[in-house]
């Protein structure tokens, strides 16, 4: 099902492919805005039909994605997995073809020379690693994994206390440990240069190290978002407070630095929750911002 929904996008010599675990994904605004209402979605046009529903429900994608550079493959965030024991019942148990839809690339597991985690919440994990009848094993087994070293301590204090509030660890033991105990994981900061044409730069406030992709060929540029926003309308509203933001002010203080920074830039924004449209603009309208999705009206 999710080969029909993966797109790509080319910027200078490197390609990204999207991969599609759950697609147009429907919830109420505020699990992204904790204080929007479905009135304010019902308002905003351009949101309309791509990203929002007539009633004002949210529309998004889990996904991950394969960035290849003319000397490296890197798996970009790695959503959800199957088979796991997930908090909420839609994303427990997965049976999805996210490897099928890997070697619709041409690419096999073993082709994976870098895997990056933008951040280590559950949905971005995932298929770092897979159940072969007997244990937790990478999927991914010639890669190095790279983790934000900040990113990685924080977890390992959360699952030290009880109370983990709206952010579940199980994933942990079966995503990311076994990454760690295999010698894979390769910790780095949170500026750190993947190739030539790839970098990381810091994003905190979704969670404690949490990092996006920035991607630059042949006088072309592009960033892939993480976490950092979910929906489009944060591009128009960047200062409002996210729900899941394990820190609410640096989220704010994030989100709307990147707005300002791409705003009318001509960078490529690739939203790594973004429904279709995922890649577009971040340009001025009147007084304020908006995204402006490849293929829409205005873009």
């Amino acid at each position: 099902m999710a080969v029909e929904h993966m797109r790509s996008w080319q910027i200078g010599d490197v390609t990204v492919a999207r991969l599609v675990e759950l697609w147009k994904f429907t919830d109420h605004i505020n699990m992204t805005i904790a204080d929007a209402e479905p009135e304010e979605v019902i308002a905003m046009d351009w949101l309309h039909p791509h990203y929002a529903t007539p009633d004002g429900q949210q529309i998004m994608n889990f996904q991950g994605f394969v960035v290849q550079t003319p000397t490296m493959n890197v798996m970009l965030d790695t959503c959800i997995g199957n088979g796991r024991d997930r908090a909420y019942d839609v994303f427990r148990n997965l049976d999805t073809s996210f490897i099928e839809d890997l070697g619709t690339l041409g690419l096999k597991p073993d082709d994976i020379d870098v895997v990056l985690c933008t951040h280590l919440h559950f949905d971005h994990v995932g298929w770092n690693t897979y159940w072969d009848g007997k244990e937790w094993a990478p999927t991914f087994p010639n890669a190095r994994y790279l983790f934000g070293q900040t990113e990685y301590d924080a977890w390992e204090e959360m699952r030290r206390h009880e109370d983990h509030g709206l952010h579940d660890v199980r994933h942990l033991a079966d995503s990311v440990d076994p990454i760690v105990r295999r010698g894979l994981a390769h910790f780095i900061d949170a500026n750190h240069r993947i190739s030539d044409e790839l970098w990381t730069e810091p994003s905190h406030g979704h969670s404690p190290g949490h990092i996006h992709l920035c991607i630059e060929s042949r006088g072309e540029r592009g960033v892939i978002t993480g976490d950092l926003m979910h929906h489009p309308i944060q591009t128009a509203l960047p200062s409002r407070p996210a729900r899941f933001d394990m820190d609410t002010a640096q989220g704010i203080a994030t989100r709307t630095g990147f707005v300002e920074k791409y705003r009318d830039s001509g960078v490529l924004v690739i939203g790594a929750h973004f429904a279709d449209p995922t890649a577009g603009w971040i340009r001025s309208e009147g007084e304020g911002t908006r995204f402006f999705g490849i293929g829409l009206e205005g873009s």
